[in-house]
């Protein structure tokens, strides 16, 4: 098998902004990109009418982070400049790390802002940890 089959097996997932990691997280989702579906009616010469289907637009799902929650403000105090109305839109990437934290894969993203930020709901009689679930919306996103 070479290494081009090897599937990933992350156990954590950092966030860089910058090249700078700001936070390692237990759990990622929305990497990747969908392209829109354009449905049209085309007339070929004999008269007969067939649907095509083309591309359309790409989009990117937004990247929804999560971990313990941590002392650490920088993801708060991220988002506070979206609350203030100052949105400070970053570029960065998410680092996949295998068992031994040796970097396995990577995606970058461009002009990204914390749109949600968010701790799991207190509870005295659970012993869970709290988790801190970081949502951020960006414009382009691609695997490295």
């Amino acid at each position: 098998m070479s290494e081009h089959d090897a599937e990933y097996l992350g156990s954590q997932f950092g966030l860089e902004i910058d090249g700078v990691e700001l936070a390692r997280f237990t759990a990622v989702s929305g990497l990747g990109y969908e392209s829109e579906v354009v449905t049209f009616q085309d007339t070929l010469a004999d008269g007969k009418v067939i649907t095509r289907k083309r591309p359309g637009r790409i989009s990117f799902p937004d990247i929804v982070l999560k971990r313990g929650l941590s002392a650490d403000n920088s993801l708060v105090e991220w988002y506070q400049t979206v609350v203030d109305g100052q949105v400070e839109r970053k570029s960065g990437s998410v680092v996949i790390y295998d068992q031994t934290s040796t970097e396995i894969g990577r995606w970058n993203f461009e002009n990204g802002w914390i749109a949600k930020w968010s701790a799991s709901d207190l509870d005295a009689g659970s012993d869970d940890i709290m988790i801190e679930e970081v949502t951020i919306a960006h414009e382009y996103m691609e695997r490295a």
